[in-house]
């Protein structure tokens, strides 16, 4: 089983704790493009290649991250700790993809981000 863990601060913790947020956001920067994206293995060394997928990343486009074969890992599931404690919770990956997240789950208005698709809880 291949899991995702992430660190969260309190209030999207208790959020998700309490069932009220079922999506978790992440920026599109190369951090995250570095942990979250599966690139074409002739690009995998190539800085430049994940460079191009952020910035189609923020256009929203999934067709050219597909033409450059890039497409966002698997994970069964996403653990999440409350900061770095080790009080976690575990639940069902949907899915991750790109799009506008809600504001008050935390994503930034009219901007693209990383969304993580939460299924129930383990």
């Amino acid at each position: 089983m291949k899991t995702l863990y992430l660190p969260l601060k309190k209030e999207w913790y208790e959020m998700i704790e309490s069932g009220r947020k079922t999506e978790e956001y992440r920026e599109i920067k190369p951090y995250w493009a570095g942990r979250l994206l599966e690139v074409r293995r002739d690009f995998a060394g190539d800085f430049q290649a994940y460079e191009d997928c952020i910035d189609i990343m923020k256009e929203d486009c999934i067709d050219a991250m597909e033409r450059l074969s890039a497409k966002f890992k698997h994970f069964d599931v996403v653990r999440f700790s409350y900061g770095y404690t080790k009080r976690t919770m575990t639940f069902e990956c949907k899915g991750i993809t790109i799009g506008k997240g809600k504001p008050e789950w935390g994503a930034p208005k009219n901007k693209n981000v990383i969304i993580i698709k939460l299924g129930k809880r383990l």
